[in-house]
């Protein structure tokens, strides 16, 4: 057995330790990033399944998560940023796929407990005696929840919860583009016991409509791109006030290497960014290009290679002419 295999598994062990020790003093919500994507939303969901005295909560369901909890009626609560109802004995709190505190955008309350699982490069937990942190170096959260009920809890794993976790696999490895081998071998045992229909699911999962102001949203922001070398990289970065996320990837589409699209709002700025996977394959990081926009200029940044954000209270100008700096500095690995 490898290092990193008895290493995962003694981390799967300390979980276990950890949650039980929790569920004995009391309730235990698992909290979702804010962002609300398909990755954190299962997580919390699956997670939350072993026990009736965990619930998954969060600020945000995002689109695809709001329809796949919709169709397979998962129990989740929406919570309050500033004002968050607590339960009255609270045994700890779990935060699954959220690199720091500031990407759950809930207040937490103090002397409790806290459970971090997460597979981002980046990690800006500040943690205390009797916390836990389980980061590993996977392609989606869903797949060290999938790994802890394989070993603990496989009742657990009823259909609704595989589809879960495997909506969120789909979904944060671009329908497996950003795939390894411990994602696919993931999905085969989340698929192995042939309950549902994998290309059905699929296409359930990526099926999405888009309403007229919407694809109005798309068009005018793809009609805003600019074209730049961003020292051995290209970059087509663009700007739009709603879908930041859909735009990046079009823009993808277009062959650009990397794409921003950057929005400000309400005093906010947001970058987000993608590579294709030939570039992360030849070096770009975004993950790392967004943790160090965080250091020059404030805000809070991470995520993967090939998909990223910032946010901060930085204008947008200066925001998009940090991350291109960073770009620029990224060398491209020789073939």
């Amino acid at each position: 057995m490898s290092e990193e295999i008895q290493s995962k598994a003694a981390q799967l062990d300390a979980l276990h330790t950890w949650l039980n020790d929790a569920l004995s003093r009391g309730t235990v919500p698992v909290l979702t990033g804010k962002n609300g994507d398909m990755d954190t939303i299962g997580s919390a969901i699956a997670l939350s399944s072993i026990d009736s005295n965990m619930m998954a909560g969060g600020l945000h369901l995002g689109r695809v998560a709001k329809r796949v909890v919709k169709k397979l009626q998962a129990p989740f609560r929406k919570m309050s940023a500033h004002s968050p109802a607590w339960p009255v004995n609270l045994g700890g709190i779990v935060v699954v796929d959220a690199a720091a505190l500031g990407q759950v955008g809930i207040e937490l309350p103090e002397g409790i407990p806290l459970c971090i699982l997460d597979h981002h490069s980046t990690n800006d937990w500040q943690l205390n005696e009797g916390d836990l942190n389980i980061q590993w170096d996977v392609r989606a959260t869903t797949q060290i929840v999938n790994d802890y009920l394989h070993k603990f809890y496989p009742e657990s794993l009823t259909t609704p919860v595989r589809k879960m976790l495997l909506a969120g696999l789909i979904t944060d490895t671009a329908r497996f583009k950003h795939s390894d081998l411990g994602a696919f071998q993931t999905a085969v045992s989340l698929l192995a016991d042939e309950s549902f229909d994998y290309a059905t699911f699929l296409q359930f999962v990526e099926t999405e409509t888009t309403t007229p102001s919407e694809r109005g949203a798309l068009v005018r922001g793809l009609s805003r791109c600019n074209s730049i070398e961003a020292g051995p990289w290209n970059l087509v970065h663009s700007y739009s006030g709603t879908l930041e996320g859909r735009l990046a990837s079009l823009i993808l589409g277009t062959g650009a290497e990397v794409s921003l699209v950057s929005r400000y709002r309400e005093g906010e700025t947001r970058l987000t960014a993608r590579a294709s996977r030939s570039s992360t394959g030849q070096g770009v990081h975004l993950g790392n290009i967004m943790q160090k926009v965080a250091e020059q200029i404030g805000g809070e940044g991470g995520g993967h290679d090939g998909a990223a954000g910032w946010s901060g209270k930085s204008d947008r100008v200066r925001a998009e002419t940090a991350f291109i700096s960073h770009l620029t500095q990224s060398k491209r690995k020789e073939d």
